[in-house]
């Protein structure tokens, strides 16, 4: 192999590399999936809640354990 190839194999070793090193970043910093289960009374209540606030009831789960979480450290 010339120095012209193994240049150019090096290269797009490195670009795999990289596109790898991007991935794997993007998959630390998602979200974390959490399966939960709730009473229907419950539900119907974050629901509610949900749609006064107009977020999801995802969001809303999010919303009030981010809250709990300030709250535990004292923060506002």
């Amino acid at each position: 192999m010339d120095p012209k190839e193994r240049e150019e194999a090096l290269r797009e070793r490195l670009e795999r590399i990289e596109a790898l090193e991007r991935e794997l970043k993007a998959k630390e910093s998602a979200k974390k999936q959490v399966p939960l289960r709730l009473s229907n009374t419950l539900w119907t209540e974050i629901a509610a809640w949900a749609e006064e606030d107009f977020r999801s009831i995802n969001g809303q789960i999010e919303y009030i354990l981010t809250e709990a979480v300030r709250r535990r450290k004292g923060g506002k």
